[in-house]
């Protein structure tokens, strides 16, 4: 029978999980939220020490937390989509200026309003904005900073005086 201690690892040494071994967790955490102690875990389980009970509920929580932010992350994705094509509607759609409750022509011909398409363009750039901060796109912005020449030097002596200890 398998030794129920036994931790498989990857061709790297790293710890892999495995079917048994996630089961053995999820039971740990079932365990947990019925007020067991992580001792009372790891003896029920066979854990070697309590400190691998509590390893194991806490990757549980650790992986449920995870998939819930994957979850959030989804949905907020999908309503970015939704006002994606809103805004591109308003963006499609032809607009025309309106004065006093009354179209306004010239020969006739209606005059083009460009203000909902250029709300509309900006609207876009907020949703494209927040999709690529959500999915993290941005690069991270850089920073210059600078001190002044009596704040380099009493840097300076300070470093010395840290190495002379």
């Amino acid at each position: 029978m398998d030794d129920p201690q036994a931790r498989p690892h990857g061709g790297d040494g790293q710890f892999v999980r495995s079917l048994t071994t996630a089961q053995r967790d999820a039971e740990a955490a079932r365990l947990r939220t019925q007020g067991w102690t992580y001792q009372r875990i790891a003896d029920h389980l066979d854990f070697k020490q309590r400190a691998d009970a509590y390893n194991a509920v806490k990757r549980v929580l650790d992986a449920t937390v995870r998939e819930a932010g994957e979850d959030i992350r989804a949905l907020e994705l999908e309503r970015l989509d939704r006002l994606e094509a809103a805004a591109n509607e308003v963006l499609e759609r032809e607009h025309v200026t309106v004065s006093n409750g009354r179209v306004v022509s010239l020969n006739e011909t209606p005059l083009p309003d460009d203000g909902p398409v250029l709300a509309a363009i900006d609207r876009l750039l907020k949703i494209q904005e927040r999709r690529a901060r959500l999915l993290g796109l941005d690069a991270p912005t850089k920073a210059a900073i600078t001190i002044s020449p009596e704040r380099a030097a009493a840097l300076e002596q300070l470093v010395e005086e840290l190495g002379e200890q």
